[in-house]
C-alpha cells in the first residue's frame, strides 16, 4: 500500500493502555525516542497490538508543529527534537523537513511562523505532534 502520508516513523509496541473507547500506545521508535499514540480500542484490538509488535507511526505533516525548544506546560505528549535537513517556503506555507534520531519529519506550518521562528538548515527544533494524531500501521 502507498500512502500520502510522508511521516512515517518505525517503532516497537511497549504499552498498551486501554480505555473504555479509547487506547494509548506506548512506542519506542527506531532511534530510541519515545512516541505516544491515541487511538481507538477497537483499532488496538483489530492490530492486535501489545508489547514487542512492530509498528509504522504515521502522522501528516499538517499535524506536526514546530518549536525551538523544548515546551513545558502543554497538553501535547510527544515532543521529538531534531534538526532542520530542508526548508521550502513559498508565498504562504513552508515546509520544514526535520531529522530525528531513526528518521525524518515533514512539518506543514506557514511561512509566517517559520520566518517568526527563524527557521533555517541547521536549526535545532523540537516537533510536536498531538497523541490523538498518531496513527498506527502493522505489517
Amino acid at each position: 500500500m502507498t500512502l500520502s502520508i510522508r511521516n512515517q516513523l518505525s517503532g516497537t509496541v511497549t504499552a498498551v493502555r486501554p480505555g473504555e473507547a479509547m487506547a494509548t500506545v506506548e512506542v519506542r521508535l527506531e532511534g530510541g525516542q519515545h512516541l505516544t499514540a491515541a487511538i481507538t480500542l477497537a483499532a488496538a484490538e483489530d492490530l492486535a497490538l501489545s508489547p514487542g509488535t512492530p509498528v509504522r507511526a504515521l502522522v501528516k505533516a499538517t499535524e506536526v508543529s514546530v518549536a525551538t525548544r523544548q515546551v513545558e506546560g502543554l497538553s501535547i505528549r510527544n515532543q521529538l527534537p531534531g534538526t532542520v535537513v530542508g526548508l521550502t517556503t513559498g508565498a504562504v506555507m513552508a515546509a520544514v523537513r526535520i531529522s530525528v534520531p531513526g528518521g525524518e519529519l515533514t512539518a506543514a506550518i506557514t511561512r509566517e511562523a517559520a520566518v517568526q521562528l527563524g527557521l533555517f538548515v541547521g536549526s535545532d527544533v523540537v516537533a510536536l505532534i498531538k497523541a490523538t494524531e498518531v496513527s498506527l500501521a502493522t505489517g
